[in-house]
């Protein structure tokens, strides 16, 4: 069974960096069944990081086909993946587009990580558009059955982690130089 991922826009108060107070509203992704289940979840979800009251604005069906998270980084992509296909019976390629969401720190690492995703599908693929999404956090939905707490784990564990700054990142490789 596939997963159906639900786009709740939420307004709340935030603090910014200077102390000041703003109202926000900012658009996050639950996994759930029903728009029923999108509100009660996000209302959950929420209740544990906003102390003060908020506001579910929109819920609406996201068009995601996969979410993946990446380790270290911080911002969410979407990627539109083209898979081509050939008709044998018009004789054309024909395209058709799903589109994922894929965190990384920028586009080309977003790019990196989509073929990454890609890399054992069979068939042909493009990737026409990468584009930053707005979506600020991705809540998955776990039964807490034994087997998905593994999962849970490793899906918090990669989505949490932080960015590593370029000056921490040590080079290891070596290059050999081409003789003539």
């Amino acid at each position: 069974m596939s997963a159906t991922w639900y786009e709740c826009k939420v307004k709340y108060r935030k603090t910014d960096e200077t102390g000041g107070q703003k109202v926000v509203t900012e658009p996050y992704l639950v996994d759930a069944i029903s728009y029923t289940e999108a509100e009660k979840r996000i209302n959950e979800e929420m209740a544990a990081y906003v102390s003060e009251e908020f506001k579910i604005t929109n819920i609406k069906v996201a068009n995601f086909a996969e979410i993946h998270p990446f380790e270290n980084t911080d911002r969410w992509f979407r990627s539109k993946v083209s898979l081509i296909a050939y008709d044998e019976e018009t004789g054309k390629e024909r395209k058709s587009n799903m589109y994922m969401l894929i965190q990384a720190n920028d586009v080309r690492e977003a790019y990196d990580n989509t073929i990454h995703v890609m890399k054992n599908t069979m068939g042909e693929y493009s990737i026409p558009a990468i584009s930053e999404s707005p979506i600020m956090d991705v809540f998955p939905y776990f039964s807490g059955e034994e087997e998905e707490t593994e999962m849970l784990e490793r899906f918090n564990a990669l989505k949490a982690s932080k960015p590593v700054k370029a000056e921490e990142i040590i080079d290891h490789m070596e290059f050999e130089t081409a003789e003539e």
